[in-house]
């Protein structure tokens, strides 16, 4: 996708290209005409009218899967935003070659710690996950989670309903596509039937449209039982469906707004962007511009 450039973005352009041949030729430029389109024109502000909501817009370090956490962290930061979602196995950073997991180090640990609060970004979510009892729950307790993303047996339930409960961690049940066990949030529903509110669902709207599933619908069904978001828009190509910046696909992102709204949800985005990968900064900005237009018409409303 193309995108216009305004007059800054041009002369500074101009200068990294004049800079890009004086230092090592066209081998140097490509890589700082990269840099340069995953830079925003101007100064991000992030969603501070999403935030009046109680909604916090974050991303999911899988949107990043090409690059490390730290690096993830960092292109959180560009976008002004303030919380992230990590995932399982993503590489830490150059210097910390573990990925992601229960397994990482009480030093390497610290650094990821330390990383964040220096970026201002919050971990608030992990997964999707593999829950392994009260191992990952010292793990998220640890590294300030709030909820842990992930597709339990319905065998399991009882048993996390009680770690939920002992740790103040939730687990918000991910939705993959058809044929995936919880596709459906009829599934959810009957699964968590009887437990508490810190059971519930993780809301992936783009892949209820895969599965030919209405989204908007999908969340009337599971009123009281959302507790996270992995937000797409989508569009129609050829056998399949790819991310598009929100307002501009198939999936009616202020028609899913507009019932979160109603519901009174109070609860965490995460851009899960997976298009585009390695240049899709561009694109997640013009979703964080019209998630905070679509929040002020609505709070104005």
């Amino acid at each position: 996708m193309n995108y216009p450039h305004d007059r800054r973005s041009f002369l500074k352009t101009g200068a990294l290209l004049g800079a890009g041949f004086g230092l090592s030729g066209l081998g140097r430029t490509a890589a700082t005409l990269a840099a340069v389109a995953e830079e925003p024109a101007e100064k991000p502000v992030g969603a501070p009218h999403a935030e009046k909501l109680g909604w916090r817009l974050g991303c999911q370090a899988y949107s990043f899967n090409r690059y490390t956490f730290f690096e993830a962290v960092d292109k959180t930061a560009s976008l002004g935003l303030h919380y992230i979602e990590a995932y399982p196995g993503q590489k830490v950073s150059k210097e910390i070659t573990a990925g992601f997991n229960e397994a990482l180090t009480a030093d390497q640990r610290s650094q990821i710690k330390k990383k964040l609060a220096d970026s201002g970004i919050k971990l608030v979510n992990f997964g999707v996950t593999h829950i392994d009892g009260r191992k990952t729950y010292d793990f998220a307790k640890d590294m300030g989670l709030e909820t842990l993303v992930s597709e339990p047996g319905e065998g399991e339930f009882a048993q996390l309903d009680k770690l939920c409960e002992e740790y103040g961690i939730n687990v918000a049940i991910h939705d993959h596509p058809k044929p995936s066990h919880y596709w459906n949030p009829d599934i959810v529903l009957k699964a968590t039937k009887g437990l508490s509110k810190r059971i519930g669902a993780c809301c992936d709207v783009g892949h209820w449209k895969r599965s030919g599933l209405n989204p908007t619908e999908c969340l009337k069904k599971l009123e009281g039982r959302i507790i996270s978001f992995h937000f797409k828009d989508l569009v129609k190509e050829g056998n399949g469906y790819h991310d598009v910046p929100w307002g501009t696909g198939e999936s009616d992102v202020k028609g899913m707004l507009t019932e979160v709204h109603r519901q009174g949800v109070k609860a965490v985005f995460s851009v899960e962007y997976e298009y585009n990968w390695e240049t899709s900064v561009p694109e997640i900005s013009q979703c964080v511009a019209y998630f905070d237009k679509i929040s002020a018409e609505i709070a104005g409303s």
